[in-house]
């Protein structure tokens, strides 16, 4: 079965002033097929939502470079015409933040219809039934009242569904979830999370999570992409990863990670921070930051290695030379 998506060596540049760019995407790949949850994990900084952005072309100042093949076309080539066509209908995002993701100032049953009108081409009498049954597809009680309600009128539980409602509006083969319960508490992030997933089952979407949180991805995805200050540093399916994350980042990230059984226990943390784009070091990204640097990991950024359908950077994986001791 063919890819939804397909993304091969993107590269997003931004101004860094005097004539200088920097890459805060650097030559990443992957592949999302129908049906499937792919997430992207990693700390705040490491391209997760920039790769999102670059997608939906919603970065006019980055110069993004490489190919991203959407249902045979190259989202990157797009123009923006063309583009208009595909965002919000073919593909589609829930933004992190509902408040801001939407509209103040208007009712939210128009905001679901607006889109319905423009991608659908229906009249607004049939965009504002249609919002009725899509609020309902998205449990949101008694929909047809809420359909004249205000984004602050609604709990942020609410106004993330009335989101997701949106994004669905269209029917897209692809949703990507920026962070999209990070705002929200354990209990409706729980809701969200199960809405999703069978919203995904219900439509035949494929979905691409990004997000910080191994727990909620533990839950809903099928594959894992571990980026770093911009790179893909691992890959596995979902079961592999946790049993055995194969990067020395991933199993600090898996090490940070409040567990039941650990209460009064201080969490873990990764000393250090993520490197700047603009002051990256010469070798391995994660080396400043890595318990188990060796000199040869401050020579060259270490090549992405793929073998048994994983994919990791790092020179002491799968190298004699360098094997980390027993």
């Amino acid at each position: 079965m063919a890819d939804v998506l397909d993304v091969q060596e993107l590269t997003v540049r931004f101004p860094a002033g005097r004539g200088r760019w920097v890459s805060a995407v650097d030559g990443l790949g992957f592949h999302v097929r129908p049906r499937e949850t792919l997430a992207i994990v990693g700390e705040s900084g490491c391209g997760k939502s920039v790769t999102a952005l670059a997608l939906l072309g919603l970065l006019p100042t980055a110069r993004v470079s490489g190919q991203a093949v959407f249902r045979g076309q190259d989202l990157l080539a797009l123009d923006d015409r063309a583009m208009g066509r595909v965002r919000g209908r073919q593909l589609a995002i829930i933004f992190q933040d509902p408040l801001t993701a939407l509209n103040p100032v208007l009712p939210v049953g128009t905001q679901i219809a607006e889109s319905l009108v423009r991608h659908e081409g229906l009249s607004w009498r049939a965009a504002r039934a249609r919002a009725v049954e899509l609020l309902a597809l998205v449990r949101i009680p008694d929909p047809a009242r809420r359909l004249d309600d205000y984004p602050h009128q609604l709990s942020g539980g609410m106004r993330q569904r009335v989101v997701i409602a949106i994004a669905l509006a269209a029917g897209p083969a692809l949703l990507i979830a920026d962070e999209a319960t990070t705002a929200l508490d354990v209990t409706v992030q729980a809701q969200i999370l199960k809405l999703l997933a069978s919203l995904q089952v219900e439509l035949g979407m494929a979905l691409l999570i990004i997000s910080h949180d191994l727990g909620m991805v533990a839950e809903i995805a099928d594959r894992v992409l571990v980026m770093y200050a911009g790179r893909k540093v691992e890959e596995q399916a979902i079961g592999p990863f946790f049993r055995t994350p194969l990067h020395p980042y991933s199993r600090d990230l898996m090490a940070a990670r409040p567990l039941a059984g650990r209460r009064g226990e201080m969490l873990r943390e990764i000393p250090g921070l993520v490197p700047s784009p603009a002051a990256m070091p010469p070798g391995c990204a994660y080396a400043p930051r890595c318990s188990r640097r060796i000199a040869a990991c401050d020579r060259a950024p270490p090549p992405l290695v793929v073998a048994d359908g994983t994919e990791v950077a790092c020179i002491r994986v799968g190298s004699p030379a360098v094997a980390e001791p027993a």
